[in-house]
């Protein structure tokens, strides 16, 4: 077997594994409870979180004993465990590994204030880490890594105990914030020359923040050190949870950013809070072209894990033609029509349910009820669909976005959209509150839109998140949102076909103003391609065209529109509605043939504009001349 050393001496990247609280959390450890304590009263969980990791590709493991310190098991009554704790955790990820994969000493801060900023001396912080690097020894650690540190001064004291008492080589991990610098005020160029000076073997950044900021950082750190540097980013934005940093963003986003960071400079990427096996097996995937000799780590007897295993058989699926009327014409590759209508911002419904009559008499397939738009506050999404359905007797498409609920309660709203018949979902991530007139409201985003459409294919295929059984599967029809004017396109192509990957059936486009760009983007989908209802908004003044071309993310209003709208705005408020509704309709009759629907937003909730919008349609003329 390797050591690490001999990791140091080669050419190849390496891959940590991720975070150990946030899969304890999954399997129903709670957050109130130490973890460190599981190594000796649940060794089988813990084991088993190292086993997934190994299979999932990590070259190297983590005990898990990132606070089992003297002090931090102190409030849990354990400071006389400590010993035992952290030989029982070396013995179990040296078990789990099979010998075949690394395993290093998890050491984290003390949870104190030492000299200068409190009343423990260097020596006393260092006497607590040499507690715990003896017991980690004892156990049979290869290496030791010592993270999550915001003051270095602490860091040193960590690396002196190592030292002392022994010659393993030492990964030092610094937590940094937003700007770049940790906590403490601790630039780039001094915690790195620092580490360097003091003998880490590998000098990294893990916690604290995502793999944008940490990519940032590792290209600044590449030209301070001939050092080995290592990455393991939290997945995403952290959110506090009883003082663990727990987040979750998509495998594919911290696979692509790893691929990133090993090509700044880094050897050794991994993850920290929120990650889980799957983002490590994306992860090693990504960076397999690094090493396009190396093959993963295996544990003997295990399968490797698969982003989208264990799926029940397709037999348990309803056909998409049974699910809805809606998914009935879009499996048949017939024409859809929707019309985005807004739920009321107060609790009276019926202003709202009165022009959405206008749409079902009109002969529109559906209504399109946005979830919290803009981070607007107003009636729930699905409240509104219900009664849309039962009242009037048409067909909604609920959006349903991942702000504002953590995973369990999207799963019990999903279940619950189930029951009460809404079967037609359109998944998005959703808007940042940062967008809407409470800024400071909290934030959840434990899954983007490709999670969430992992979760109701599950579903469809009567599975839960966790692959238990739910009994009768639901039967949902899948959308997703697309972007065809996205900034990043190449972002936006690949987001899209993990979100198809993920079981995404159709997807409704941004408001498209310029057919070109659409006509580019579906030629750009082709390999890929799902059925796509194009988003179409009747302009109503020029200013209504600045503020989606400026204020609107994803929204591009072309210069020749908005030309032709401020013209029309000069002459009269009538002038340029009609103008927009003239823009409107040249844009859905220039890509009918190219689309499977049109979803027509209703500016201001204004249904009946957004209806003179279809007369281009023959089905939708005929009706007119007719009347």
């Amino acid at each position: 077997m390797h050591t690490f050393r001999d990791l140091l001496d080669s050419d190849r990247s390496y891959i940590f594994d991720g975070a150990m609280g946030t899969m304890l959390y999954t399997k129903g450890i709670y957050i109130n409870r130490s973890y460190d304590e599981l190594n000796l009263v649940a060794a089988d969980l813990v084991r088993e979180v190292h086993s997934e990791y190994i299979r999932a590709g990590a070259d190297i493991i983590e005990t898990n004993t990132f606070g089992a310190n003297v002090n931090k098991l102190q409030p849990y009554g354990l400071e006389a465990s400590m010993r035992e704790i952290n030989i029982k955790a070396a013995q179990i990820a040296r078990e789990a590994s099979g010998n075949r994969v690394l395993v290093a000493g998890a050491i984290g801060p003390l949870g104190l204030r030492i000299e200068p900023y409190g009343p423990t001396s260097f020596d006393e912080a260092k006497q607590l880490f040499a507690d715990q690097v003896s017991a980690l020894l004892e156990g049979g650690v290869d290496l030791f890594v010592l993270e999550t540190f915001s003051d270095i001064s602490e860091m040193h004291q960590a690396i002196r105990a190592v030292r002392e008492l022994c010659d393993l080589p030492i990964v030092a991990q610094v937590t940094i914030q937003i700007d770049g610098n940790t906590s403490f005020g601790t630039t780039a160029e001094v915690f790195t020359t620092q580490l360097d000076e003091w003998g880490a073997d590998v000098i990294g950044l893990n916690c604290g923040v995502g793999p944008a900021i940490v990519l940032n950082s590792i290209e600044k750190m590449r030209t301070l050190t001939d050092r080995r540097l290592s990455a393991q980013p939290n997945a995403g934005w952290p959110r506090d949870v009883g003082g663990r940093q727990i987040y979750m963003c998509s495998p594919e986003y911290m696979a692509e950013y790893s691929r990133r960071i090993i090509q700044a400079g880094a050897k050794f990427v991994g993850g920290c809070c929120g990650t889980t096996p799957a983002h490590i097996k994306m992860i090693a995937d990504a960076i397999r072209q690094f090493n396009p000799r190396a093959q993963s780590v295996a544990v003997p007897g295990a399968a490797k894990i698969s982003l989208h295993e264990l799926k029940p058989a397709d037999g348990t699926v309803v056909p998409a033609e049974e699910r809805s009327n809606w998914a009935r014409k879009i499996a048949r590759g017939e024409f859809v029509t929707t019309v985005e209508v807004l739920p009321p911002k107060g609790c009276n419904p019926r202003k709202t349910l009165d022009a959405i009559r206008l749409l079902k008499d009109a002969g529109v397939d559906g209504v399109n009820i946005p979830d919290g738009p803009r981070a607007q506050t107003r009636m729930g999404a699905m409240a509104t669909a219900v009664m849309v359905q039962q009242e009037i007797g048409i067909e909604a498409v609920l959006h349903y976005c991942c702000r504002d609920r953590n995973l369990l309660g999207m799963m019990s709203d999903i279940l619950g959209a189930s029951a009460l018949g809404v079967h037609n979902l359109l998944l998005i991530t959703g808007d940042p509150p940062k967008m809407g007139p409470y800024p400071d409201a909290t934030a959840v985003f434990d899954i983007d839109a490709i999670g969430l459409t992992n979760m109701v294919n599950k579903l469809n295929h009567g599975l839960d998140i966790g692959n238990n059984p739910i009994g009768e599967p639901t039967a949902f029809s899948i959308g997703v949102g697309v972007n065809p004017g996205a900034v990043n396109m190449d972002e936006e192509l690949r987001r899209f076909e993990w979100k198809i990957e993920a079981g995404a059936e159709y997807a409704i486009t941004q408001p498209v103003f310029d057919t070109q760009q659409l006509r580019d983007f579906l030629k750009a989908i082709e390999s890929f391609r799902i059925p796509i209802v194009a988003g179409i908004w009747p302009l109503v003044s020029f200013r209504n065209a600045e503020f989606l071309h400026n204020e609107v993310p994803g929204v591009h209003v072309t210069s020749d529109i908005m030309e032709r709208m401020r013209a029309a705005s000069a002459i009269s408020k009538e002038a340029g509605r009609d103008e927009g509704l003239k823009i409107a309709r040249e844009s859905l009759a220039e890509v009918r043939d190219l689309i499977q629907g049109v979803q027509v937003s209703a500016p201001f909730g204004n249904v009946k504009y957004a209806l003179e919008v279809f007369s281009v349609l023959p089905e939708f003329a005929v009706s007119e001349a007719r009347a």
